[in-house]
C-alpha cells in the first residue's frame, strides 16, 4: 500500500494524488502531525528532512519533492502514460509544471495570506489583492497559449500538464480571479472537473478550507509558521509586502527555505 503525507489545500500534493487517481492506483492519505510548527516526526521527517508535503511512501521507497514523486508515479507505473510520447511535448509539459509550481504557487499563496491568515488588512491587502489579480491574468493568458485549441494541455489526452494547472487554477476561482467560464481556459477547467480523480482530490481541498479560521488562529498565537519557500518571498517583496515578512520575522513565525 502506498502512504501519501499530504495536506489538502496544497497544491503539490493535489498534483500526485491527480496522477495516483490516473493511475489506478489505492493509496492511503495521512496529515502529517506537527508541520509547520517543528514537531514534525516519524517516517514522515525520516523521509523528507524539509517536513514538507507531499511525501510518498512505496514500501522501502521514501520520496519527496512533487515532480520527483510524479516522475516515479509516471516510473512504477508506466500505464496510462501521463507524459506525453515526444520528447518536446515533453518539455513542454514540464515547463508548465516549472510555472505553475514556482510563479502561480506564490501568487495564490499570498492571498491565502491576506484572506486566511490575515497578515495583511487595509490599503496594503488591496493593493496585493490587485497585483494578485493583474498577475493572475497574466498567467492565465499565457496558459491560454499553451492550450491553444486543444482540449488538454497533454494534447489529445488528461495528463501531466494538466494535473499541474488543475490546482492553481480552481485555487484562482475560490480567490474570485478564476478564468472567463466561455474561454478555453475556463472550458478546460470545467472538463478537467469532471474527470473522477479531480473531482475527488478537489473536493478534499474544498473541505479542508473551513478549518482555516482556526489556524489562523494558531498562527497569531505564534505556535504556528509560515513556509517562505523562495519564489513566494519573492512575490511577497515584489508586490509590496516587505512589511509582511518583517512582521512576521518580529513574532518569529516565519521559517525560511529555498525549496519546493
Amino acid at each position: 500500500m502506498i502512504t501519501l503525507y499530504e495536506h489538502p489545500l496544497s497544491p503539490y500534493a493535489q498534483k500526485v494524488k491527480i496522477a495516483l487517481r490516473e493511475k489506478g492506483q489505492t493509496f492511503e492519505l495521512k496529515m502529517p502531525g506537527g508541520i509547520g510548527a517543528g514537531g514534525a516526526a516519524g517516517e514522515f521527517a525520516d523521509a523528507n528532512p524539509r517536513a514538507e508535503v507531499p511525501v510518498l511512501i512505496d514500501g522501502d521507497v521514501r520520496i519527496f519533492d512533487s515532480t520527483i514523486i510524479l516522475e516515479y508515479i509516471e516510473d512504477r507505473f508506466p500505464t496510462p502514460a501521463l507524459l506525453p510520447k515526444t520528447p518536446a511535448e515533453r518539455a513542454r509539459v514540464r515547463m508548465i509544471e516549472e510555472v505553475c509550481d514556482t510563479h502561480y504557487e506564490a501568487i495564490n499563496w499570498g492571498l491565502g495570506e491576506i484572506g486566511w491568515f490575515r497578515r495583511a488588512e487595509g490599503e496594503l491587502a488591496e493593493t496585493l489583492r490587485e497585483r494578485a489579480a493583474e498577475q493572475t491574468e497574466k498567467l492565465q493568458a499565457w496558459l491560454g497559449t499553451q492550450l491553444g485549441s486543444a482540449d488538454w494541455f497533454n494534447g489529445a489526452s488528461f495528463g501531466w500538464g494538466d494535473l499541474s494547472v488543475v490546482p492553481y487554477v480552481n485555487a484562482s476561482v475560490g480567490f474570485g480571479n478564476g478564468p472567463d467560464q466561455h474561454s478555453p481556459l475556463g472550458k478546460w477547467l470545467a472538463r478537467a472537473k469532471t474527470r473522477e480523480s479531480v473531482a475527488l482530490t478537489l473536493k478534499e481541498s474544498a473541505a479542508s478550507i473551513a478549518g482555516m479560521e482556526m489556524v489562523a488562529n494558531v498562527l497569531e498565537q505564534g505556535l504556528f509558521k509560515r513556509e517562505y519557500r523562495d519564489h513566494r518571498l519573492e512575490w511577497m517583496v515584489k508586490s509590496g509586502g516587505i512589511d509582511v515578512v518583517l512582521k512576521g520575522l518580529e513574532k518569529k513565525n516565519i521559517r525560511f527555505t529555498h525549496f519546493e
